[in-house]
């Protein structure tokens, strides 16, 4: 494989096959013999997404000696687990759509998207069991519980419309990078990874999701093309992220005062929202989320020098560089 590979696509083909087998699994662990579930699951399952985190179990699973069964169940699990956050998060926020396809709730109901959610995590834990690795099932608990605190803290904060830099890593850890985390762990776990070489994989992976949040966080200053106007949704729901945490912290702008008292506002209007995130752009907010996100893309490069050099870690440093260049 080339090491000039700029895009998803390349890695995605590198794993083709062993991607194919593990969502073969997916489809046949929540096959049953309910039809109107099989009918809500085949047609969630027909969009599958960039599928990075089950591309992430496979490359783990190929560093540490190849992928197995045991890989393939362990990357289906994470998978499922993570789909299953997905549903449940569509009916949290009321979404719509997502991937461009209308989510279970609106197309049925929350009661029934709900319940589709459990049945996710029900066939991740059945697939846990078979990857044959008690730390799988643990690396499992771990980041459904990180996820849920990382959720309720980021909700908590949104009522304050109080939060600094640190708190805000704190809480894109659990909710976005612990996934990350858990992804590669359990590749490197079923094939006996070595803990000093499952650690270095591990501190990249959450490196990878900080960035991850943090790119999806600037999405929110722009519109769909990333030019235009504004959309602003994350102050809407009350949350503060990156960009502006950074502008809020320019106390040698004339501005300083005026903004940190208009975040405070018990409700913002649109204008506040749009004066708000135009100042975060003016202020640097933007720059300072790039300049964050090299910063750990640079810390995660040196992480994966303790492996020896394969296309298998060169695409590890390449989705890094994707997760950040991305448009959507």
């Amino acid at each position: 494989m080339s090491r000039q590979m700029i895009n998803l696509d390349d890695i995605r083909d590198l794993l083709a096959d062993d991607l194919r087998r593990l969502n073969g699994i997916i489809e046949e662990t929540l096959r049953s013999d309910t039809a109107l579930m099989n009918s809500i699951v085949s047609r969630y399952l027909a969009t599958k997404g960039k599928q990075l985190r089950p591309m992430l179990t496979l490359l783990a699973g190929r560093i540490f000696g190849g992928v197995n069964e045991r890989v393939l169940y362990a990357g289906a699990a994470i998978e499922m687990l993570h789909n299953a956050s997905l549903i449940h998060d569509d009916v949290i926020d009321q979404a719509k759509q997502r991937r461009g396809v209308e989510t279970i709730s609106s197309v049925w109901s929350n009661h029934v998207a709900v319940l589709v959610g459990d049945f996710f995590v029900t066939g991740a834990l059945r697939c846990a069991v078979k990857a044959q690795d008690a730390r799988v099932l643990e690396s499992l608990a771990q980041m459904g519980g990180d996820l849920s605190l990382g959720e309720i803290n980021q909700y908590d904060n949104a009522r304050k419309h109080n939060i600094d830099e640190a708190t805000y890593l704190t809480i894109i850890g659990k909710k976005t990078a612990s996934l990350f985390e858990s992804c590669v762990a359990v590749g490197g776990y079923v094939n006996n990874g070595s803990a000093e070489q499952i650690d270095a994989l591990c501190r990249y992976a959450r490196l990878l999701g900080l960035a991850f949040q943090i790119k999806d966080d600037t999405f929110d200053y722009y519109d769909d093309t990333n030019v235009g106007k504004p959309t602003g949704n994350d102050l809407r729901e009350g949350k503060i992220t990156l960009p502006l945490i950074y502008a809020l912290g320019r106390t040698d702008l004339s501005e300083h005062a005026q903004m940190q008292a208009l975040v405070h506002k018990e409700l913002l209007e649109s204008s506040d929202i749009d004066t708000l995130v135009e100042w975060a752009k003016r202020a640097g907010g933007i720059d300072y989320a790039y300049q964050t996100m090299q910063r750990l893309r640079r810390e995660a490069d040196a992480l994966l020098d303790i492996f020896n050099p394969s296309d298998d870690v060169e695409s590890l440093r390449l989705i890094f560089r994707y997760i950040i260049d991305r448009n959507k």
